[in-house]
């Protein structure tokens, strides 16, 4: 009775065996509903075959026996989850001590997810795909491309992407200068050897009341190569951004995106320079307004396009958002409350030389303190301040420690995967699909007759034998015979496909099969039709009177000359000239190799 309640599931090769009972404990799965009817049930080793991975099926199996689903270390996660779906399971069951290791595989797929919005690749995509991203995919597969769908994605490409090319890699090259030397001129035509005074002539009043001309600097320009630098620099950036916003594959994402705008912004403000030095130059705060022209240092974000750390760095920040929220407010929190301590000990004792007349003095100290700065420029001096200090220095050590780790982490799983993917092939190996055998009555053989072609439709040559339902099959080389016992009903027909009548079987099957075999003689020629550029297969010579087939006439056939139970024009006269003739001792059943 044991032996009945029991069940065998054969895993991937791996044989599982285990009760009945056990399957049932979790309803509505696969396993609750299993049934010898299915499909993967073999009764002669009574056992359900399932070709999965055998390794998280014996989790899944032991979740039945325990319920409590573990994880397997050695199985991706897509992978158990995939299996867990296939088994009818729910994946938000896994136990909690392995639900940290199972949901990992979520980040990196999360992981993967932003480097491709980063295009950190540097193939060159194929041309549907670039008609897919421009929004012509329709033009591109009726072949109507247009000059300008042509040029736009190859100028896209040059000026956006660095290494679609060789000559994108120049262009890359040109920019990276460019930025360099505007940047560097920035910076350089600040420096007081760099600049030109600007020398006033003065009329002055003497002490002998007399008048003098003297010369007085008013101010300090910058020399004017730097202004002839700053406009080779900016009719470059100019002319690249305007190319690259008319061929951008969409205009509203381009404009949106952080880089760009930062570029756009940059290029406009050294215009809007130029007309207040030439317009605003006598207004009081006229200086004030050249601190805008800071913006063109942002120049700098624009190399994220040709340098890939750049991008993780600044992928790293975006993703370690969090982290950073929490440094800061523990930073803010950490400073309000040592800056008020310092501020009431240092009010304690006597303290002629209090540096900290007030609370916002404090809140900059205690900023300097807490993140190891240390200017000098305030100090306690009272014994119970400086143990506030000493614990303000240690809180902000430990406060900025903390939360480092994870964006460093954040930017090692950055860096990592990218490199990983730079190493991996860009190209799968096509996985065919499985394909599963038919189960099912055979294919209906082809008709017979209907032109000279027609015995070539078929798998092989067949015969119909006696008019009795045995199928006879030769194999390609004429030498041996498989037989198989066809459908009791069989058809008659005219070689030009006329009416049928049905022909019901004298015999049971099995008497059938041996009469058919017992025969003592059968024809060596055979009427059949075989196509002119069809030789014979077997040229071995036979001792038949009669003359060897034509490539009009028939080959095989029954007794009566039909073929498969149609009976052709000479069957009449073949009938009594084909139990007549000789046949070959050495042919199985009466049939004769030779004549296939």
């Amino acid at each position: 009775m044991d032996a009945e309640n029991r069940v065998v599931l054969n895993v991937g090769g791996i044989r599982h065996e285990t009760y009945k009972a056990t399957l049932k404990k979790i309803p509505a799965t696969r396993l609750s509903r299993l049934t010898e009817a299915l499909a993967n049930y073999d009764p002669i080793l009574n056992e359900y075959f399932f070709d999965r991975h055998p390794g998280v099926f014996a989790q899944v199996l032991n979740y039945y026996r325990t319920g409590k689903l573990h994880y397997p270390t050695d199985v991706c996660g897509p992978l158990f989850e995939e299996e867990l779906e296939f088994w009818g399971l729910d994946s938000n069951q896994v136990e909690p001590c392995c639900w940290m290791t199972y949901t990992a595989h979520r980040d990196t797929q999360e992981t993967l997810a932003v480097l491709d919005r980063l295009d950190l690749d540097t193939d060159k995509p194929s041309d549907e795909e670039t008609a897919r991203k421009f929004g012509f995919e329709d033009d591109y597969f009726s072949g109507n491309l247009s000059w300008w769908q042509n040029t736009k994605p190859k100028l896209w490409s040059l000026f956006d992407e660095p290494y679609s090319s060789q000559a994108a890699k120049v262009i890359g090259v040109i920019s990276v200068f460019f930025i360099c030397v505007s940047i560097l001129s920035f910076c350089l035509k600040t420096h007081p050897d760099m600049r030109v005074p600007v020398i006033e002539n003065i009329t002055v009043q003497t002490a002998e009341n007399t008048t003098a001309w003297t010369l007085d600097k008013k101010a300090t320009n910058a020399h004017e190569a730097f202004f002839y630098i700053e406009c080779v620099c900016n009719t470059w950036f100019t002319f690249e951004i305007l190319i690259r916003f008319i061929a951008s594959p969409n205009k509203f994402l381009f404009l949106k995106a952080s880089v760009n705008m930062i570029d756009f912004i940059a290029t406009l403000s050294f215009y809007v320079d130029i007309l207040l030095q030439k317009f605003a130059s006598h207004l009081e705060n006229a200086d004030i307004l050249e601190f805008f022209s800071i913006i063109r240092i942002m120049r700098l974000f624009k190399l994220t396009r040709h340098s890939s750390g750049l991008k993780i760095l600044i992928q790293t920040f975006r993703a370690s958002a969090k982290e950073l929220t929490l440094l800061v407010f523990f930073l803010v929190l950490g400073i309000v409350i040592f800056a008020s301590l310092v501020y009431y000990a240092e009010r304690i004792q006597a303290n002629p030389h209090n540096d900290f007349n007030s609370i916002p003095l404090g809140l900059w100290w205690a900023l300097v303190t807490m993140t190891t700065v240390g200017y000098g420029d305030m100090a306690p001096k009272t014994y119970v301040g400086m143990f506030v200090g000493a614990l303000c220095a240690l809180a902000g050590v430990l406060t900025i420690a903390l939360p480092v780790p994870v964006i460093v982490s954040n930017f090692a799983m950055y860096y990592s995967h990218t490199q990983a993917r730079a190493k991996l092939p860009k190209k799968r190996r096509r996985v065919l699909p499985v394909e599963h055998v038919r189960v099912g009555p055979p294919a209906p053989a082809p008709k017979r007759g209907g032109g000279p072609n027609a015995m070539n439709r078929g798998p092989g040559p067949k015969m119909v034998g006696m008019g009795m339902g045995l199928s006879v099959t030769l194999n390609p080389n004429g030498v041996g015979l498989e037989t198989a016992l066809k459908a009791p009903l069989l058809s008659q027909s005219g070689v030009g496909g006329g009416p049928t009548a049905p022909l019901q079987p004298l015999f049971p099957i099995a008497t059938m099969a041996q009469v058919a075999l017992a025969q003592p003689t059968l024809p060596t020629s055979v009427p059949t039709t075989v196509p002119a550029h069809q030789p014979p297969t077997n040229t071995r010579p036979h001792h038949s009177p009669s003359p060897p087939p034509s490539p009009t006439r028939p080959l095989l056939g029954s007794s009566s000359g039909s073929i498969g139970g149609v009976r052709g024009p000479e069957s009449s006269q073949n009938a009594e000239t084909a139990e007549s003739s000789s046949q070959e001792p050495d042919s199985p059943g009466g049939l004769t190799p030779s004549t296939v």
